[in-house]
């Protein structure tokens, strides 16, 4: 099993030298959220807390994760980025794709789009979208994506999105992988018929492992149980050595963690602070489970 650093909600200036240090204790990647603007109404509950309340405030920090994956890979050589999740609701996937397109590059092959719906009706609204059938015009943004990201010239031509000939150079060398977040059969679907993998939000451990079982039983429905697929898991309640291994036993592949957090700590620690944190997380847990 791998090790993802989480580093939501932590202060911008803090974010390339976290990146420096994660990659020095051994962590694969670093997770990075996304988060348009925040309203002062929200017209939909919050789908992953209990009581359907944001955890966040309108003074909650933010860096847009395409900028922020560019920024941390400047300052980096190994390890990876993905974006836990963008929503492409709000977004043109034409453009996206040129985005993501320019951070796989400047990376070197060092990125990952973890995509969702978006829960927000205002981050849509406000952005030019609809709100409605997002499912389905998600569905043809990850085609678009793939295409227009595989290179060459190419069109397309949806109920949603259509464009004639076009090329976007340079394409990236290696295919970017393209994870798909949700808890909703819907979701699950999407990330077995059209994922190279499946990011969660917060989940229990026996949650976790029925949705697992169940992306297993979806890929076989398309005929795709032979092919590598990530388990991108954010476990609410399994902690320490014993706690990840009994994640990976489960059938996570990649664990997300903050573990500042799991110390005590607020997101806004200091710098200080979490590079102890890091390193003992490091200690304590990473070097038990062998590199890949």
């Amino acid at each position: 099993m791998r090790f993802t650093l989480g580093v939501a909600l932590s202060p911008i200036d803090q974010l390339t030298e976290l990146a420096v240090i994660a990659e020095e204790c051994g962590f694969t990647s670093i997770a990075l959220p996304d988060s348009i603007f925040f309203s002062e109404h929200a017209g939909a509950a919050y789908p992953y807390t209990p009581d359907g309340r944001r955890f966040w405030d309108a003074d909650t920090p933010w860096a847009d994760p395409l900028i922020a994956a560019a920024a941390m890979g400047a300052v980096t050589t190994r390890i990876r980025f993905y974006t836990q999740v963008l929503k492409l609701d709000p977004r043109n996937p034409v453009l996206l794709a040129r985005q993501v397109g320019s951070v796989a590059n400047l990376t070197g092959n060092r990125f990952g789009l973890g995509v969702g719906l978006g829960w927000s009706p205002e981050e849509s609204h406000w952005c030019g979208t609809p709100f409605r059938d997002r499912g389905a015009r998600a569905d043809e943004a990850i085609e678009v994506l793939k295409l227009i990201l595989g290179g060459g010239m190419v069109s397309y031509h949806g109920k949603h999105f259509a464009f004639e000939k076009l090329r976007m150079s340079p394409a990236p060398s290696a295919p970017v992988p393209i994870y798909v977040g949700g808890h909703t059969e819907p979701a699950l679907r999407r990330a077995a018929r059209a994922g190279d993998g499946w990011s969660s939000a917060m989940m229990r451990l026996d949650h976790l492992r029925t949705v697992i079982e169940r992306l297993h039983t979806l890929r076989a429905e398309y005929g795709r149980a032979a092919g590598p697929f990530e388990i991108q898991a954010v476990c609410v309640d399994q902690f320490g050595l014993d706690g990840y291994r009994r994640q990976a036993e489960a059938g996570v592949t990649d664990a997300i963690t903050v573990p500042w957090v799991l110390d005590g700590l607020g997101f806004d620690a200091s710098l200080p602070a979490k590079r102890d944190s890091l390193h003992r997380f490091a200690d304590d847990v990473i070097s038990h489970f062998p590199t890949a």
